[in-house]
């Protein structure tokens, strides 16, 4: 239900809607429909002004899209300003983020902490409205969106969060969750590969909790859209088994009607509402065109102003009226959140078990005694880090019920599928293993909107090679530094026979650059287990595990506890000179084992493995020197991989054996001996 000044209550209904209040719903909304307008106007002001200040920013969205922003967030959102992480808040994803004014604008009247003087601050130096919206930087900005397409998948997983925690939480006495995800996109995002394949993941599963509105303008930055699409959104949804509605993005009343609708249909089936709107709307010069797509039009905007019947000398400027119906709804919301902590405090009392795992969930909270909890493997033997990473995965899901996980149709080769943990899909939203399908773009774009949620510790898997697909998304994890684990298997050359089409030379070292993205390549089973834990412990940010195809001896040369602890601390001595130091032999992964083979019988050769080169950085200069002293200058490094981020631990001095050229097609030991990737190669380079 709605706010119409006091004569209904806010927040979700506990039973239908009878027929006459329906009705009477409509009508109050009518009344409502001039203080809305008035309210578009302001927003789009608030607009004007701020593009103009800063002559930086994109003015077509929150000008074409004002009466969307009015009815959502002057009538149907469900949330509450005063908290903006409210556990069953609606959750509003503005995916074309270059239009942020259009989110700043309403996020401030609605009465969140976003201060007028924050929005006259637009694109200033650490003002809370950055040039795109940035999670955790403003108050109600669910996710980081800039890169089109992004804000799509995002919600489509928070579309699943919302679903699991539905099935994982409720119970017939107490319902928690039973929020929407509203997500307004344009026709940019609609065109980048990331949303297709996030919408028919949406589709396929039955999201109905997910509302995607089409700012669908015909417009995009260097043109009309018609010189780039011709295709039919609408039937191109409803295939992918979308509800569709196409509505005049201008009236209040169809918005209204459409977003209503489709917050009340649980039929299985996603929402997609096109609303045709003009682009810069108030700005005659530039509407309905291209040129409103950046801030062309702000040269017009004093004219433009004064045509919307805002007070002519102003600047950000919000009537009384508005204030004042913003202010009540800002009440009226808090009493719904109230009511909703009543039924939260009721269930807690009837489930405490599910509570205390509601708690650790939202806490990021692990057992303490995890990693202890992961059986050791025999010191002789050995494994591919793959199939290791299966075995203490499922250790992991048992000690912590809020993990997920999911693979590029690939369960079968990454070996992350959680035993008796169930499949997600429409009929069984709490399954914990997530079939992607062939997306790995979307796969972790909605990882990244399951992490924005909270609820639930996101796990994605596929070839290291193809992180390439999901790189965008790895990235704006890290930079929204979202906890989120890549289980990334078949991780060198030793893939073998599959060729330099799936051998990932260079791609560790370009995961290894983004900033806040920690890489681990384990050499064993033991590295790998403390991997797992560590991903884990990190709330502040991803962590990628780079894992094996083919076998790798444990490392029975240092203890268990020396290699798992080492991994903490992404570098340690795995074996200790037995004489005066003279060289350091630097190994990572599957090189290790050289690296072990070639300083066996040379007793002043030091052996590092250096499993993750982030965690090794963010040491003390006193324990990095205790495992690389400066002193010691002769130094070689081995990794089947590109050589250049290995000179920053060699020093100008020292040797680095890598693989600086694309793989070829043979079996994988006979790779390694042709690349030269051996012991031998190491034991030349020390001589």
């Amino acid at each position: 239900m709605l706010v119409f000044w006091g004569l209904l209550p806010i927040g979700r209904p506990e039973a239908p809607v009878p027929p006459i209040i329906t009705v009477l719903v409509a009508c109050l909304f009518l009344m409502n429909t001039a203080i809305l307008a008035l309210a578009a106007n302001e927003a789009r002001g608030l607009a004007m002004d701020a593009v103009h200040k800063c002559s930086s920013g994109h003015l077509g969205l929150p000008l074409g899209a004002a009466e969307i922003g009015a009815v959502l967030f002057g009538e149907c959102l469900v949330c509450d300003p005063a908290a903006p992480r409210w556990l069953n808040r609606d959750r509003f994803i503005l995916s074309a983020g270059h239009g942020s004014m259009f989110l700043y604008s309403w996020l401030h009247l609605a009465g969140y902490d976003l201060s007028i003087d924050q929005v006259a601050a637009f694109r200033v130096l650490h003002s809370m409205t950055p040039g795109h919206p940035e999670f955790r930087e403003t108050p109600g900005v669910e996710s980081t969106t800039g890169p089109l397409g992004q804000g799509v998948a995002n919600g489509v997983g928070y579309a699943v969060s919302g679903k699991m925690a539905a099935a994982t939480y409720n119970t017939g006495e107490h319902v928690l969750f039973d929020h929407h995800i509203v997500v307004l996109a344009g026709d940019g995002c609609l065109q980048e590969g990331v949303a297709m394949e996030a919408a028919s993941f949406a589709g396929h599963n039955g999201l109905d909790n997910l509302i995607l509105i089409y700012d669908s303008n015909d417009v995009t930055l260097d043109a009309m859209a018609k010189v780039t699409q011709s295709e039919d959104a609408a039937k191109k949804f409803e295939a992918m088994g979308w509800d569709v509605v196409t509505i005049d993005g201008h009236d209040f009343s169809a918005i209204h009607a459409a977003v209503e609708q489709a917050k009340g249909a649980d039929n299985g089936r996603p929402k997609f509402i096109i609303a045709k709107t003009e682009i810069g709307r108030g700005i005659p010069e530039v509407a309905g065109t291209a040129k409103a797509h950046g801030e062309g039009g702000a040269k017009f905007v004093d004219e433009a102003k004064k045509n919307l019947g805002l007070p002519e000398g102003t600047h950000f400027f919000v009537s009384e009226q508005v204030r004042g119906y913003f202010n009540e709804l800002k009440t009226k919301r808090a009493a719904a959140h109230a009511a909703w902590q009543e039924t939260f405090a009721a269930w807690a009392v009837a489930q405490p078990e599910l509570k205390r795992q509601l708690d650790a969930a939202l806490a990021n909270e692990l057992p303490g005694d995890l990693l202890q909890r992961i059986p050791e493997f025999s010191a002789d033997g050995k494994s591919a880090t793959r199939n290791s990473g299966g075995e203490i995965l499922q250790v992991v899901a048992k000690a912590v019920p809020h993990f997920i996980t999911g693979s590029a149709d690939l369960f079968g080769s990454t070996k992350n599928y959680i035993k008796d943990g169930g499949d997600f899909s429409a009929s069984n939203p709490r399954g914990r293993n997530i079939w992607f399908g062939i997306r790995e773009h979307a796969m972790a774009a909605l990882c990244n909107g399951i992490a924005y949620d909270g609820l639930f510790r996101a796990s994605s898997a596929t070839f290291l090679v193809f992180a390439d697909y999901c790189r965008p998304s790895i990235r704006l994890a890290a930079l929204a530094g979202l906890p989120v684990t890549y289980i990334f298997t078949h991780d060198s050359v030793g893939v073998g026979e599959d060729g330099p089409t799936h051998q990932p030379v260079e791609t560790i070292s370009g995961l290894r650059v983004i900033p806040n993205l920690d890489v681990i390549r384990p050499a064993d089973a033991e590295e790998t287990a403390a991997s797992f834990v560590a991903a884990l412990e990190r709330t502040d940010g991803p962590t990628l595990l780079a894992l094996s195809r083919q076998d790798l001896p444990h490392l029975g040369l240092a203890s268990v506890q020396t290699r798992r602890d080492g991994v903490f601390h992404g570098g340690y001595i795995l074996k200790h000179e037995t004489a005066p130091l003279t060289a350091i032999v630097i190994a990572t992964g599957s090189e290790v084992q050289h690296a072990v083979a070639a300083a066996q019988d040379q007793p002043g050769v030091r052996v590092v493995s250096l499993p993750c080169f982030e965690r090794f950085d963010r040491q003390s200069q006193e324990y990095r020197d205790s495992v690389l002293p400066p002193s010691c200058r002769k130094r070689v490094a081995i990794e089947a991989g590109v050589a250049g981020l290995w000179w920053k631990y060699v020093g100008t001095e020292g040797k680095v054996i890598g693989i600086d050229r694309f793989g070829i097609s043979a079996p994988g030991n006979t790779v390694f001996k042709e690349l030269g990737i051996t012991p031998e190669a190491v034991t030349r380079a020390l001589a």
